[in-house]
């Protein structure tokens, strides 16, 4: 089920683009949040946390920290407001996640 309308976030649907997901490749609107593209493809399970609970969409305007994941090797990108793009690799975030130097 694809998000169309949200409260406060507008969306621009775009262009198909494929992204990566988990080492998955998966398929969603340029524009639309990540998050938005992998609920549409039936993701649920975004990442976990330190405690290794899983997280999902919860708050859906970036104010929570259940959507965090690694994008393009940047920790921490709350992807329920990043924006997709052609060939991002996301990945599951595993608690705080890594800070690369």
């Amino acid at each position: 089920m694809r998000i169309n309308k949200h409260p406060i976030l507008n969306f621009e649907e775009g262009e198909t683009v494929s992204f990566v997901f988990g080492g998955q490749r998966f398929e969603g609107k340029a524009g639309e949040p990540i998050a938005c593209a992998l609920h549409a493809a039936g993701v649920k399970i975004l990442g976990h946390s330190h405690e290794g609970r899983p997280r999902g969409l919860y708050c859906a305007i970036g104010n929570c920290s259940s959507c965090l994941a690694t994008v393009d090797g940047i920790s921490n990108v709350r992807i329920c407001v990043e924006k997709l793009r052609e060939g991002m690799v996301v990945e599951m975030q595993e608690g705080k996640g890594l800070i690369r130097i």
